[in-house]
């Protein structure tokens, strides 16, 4: 076996096809597994609030029940986004 057996072959690259379903269902996965981390995220912002001027406590009531709303309500899209996806009992499980 010579040096230039074990090295791989210049040719064209074969690109692998996924499914543009699939796709999408793999990144709506992906947001939703990054979702929680973004709405810690948006909610340890009041606490630096407190390092410049003063800020009403109403206004971060506010915003901490407004970042809730949103993440209530981006869980709900996602949730019947993947939903929508409707595993059948003849697709392969992964």
């Amino acid at each position: 076996m010579s040096p230039q057996d074990s090295q791989p072959k210049a040719g064209p690259r074969r690109t692998l096809f996924v499914e543009r379903r699939t796709y999408r269902q793999r990144r709506l996965i992906d947001a939703a597994r990054l979702l929680p981390i973004l709405g810690w995220f948006l909610l340890m912002v009041p606490l630096l609030w407190g390092l410049g001027a003063e800020v009403p406590t109403s206004l971060s009531i506010l915003y901490i029940f407004g970042v809730w709303a949103l993440l209530i309500v981006a869980v709900g899209l996602l949730s019947m986004r993947l939903g929508e996806g409707g595993d059948s009992p003849s697709d392969p499980v992964e």
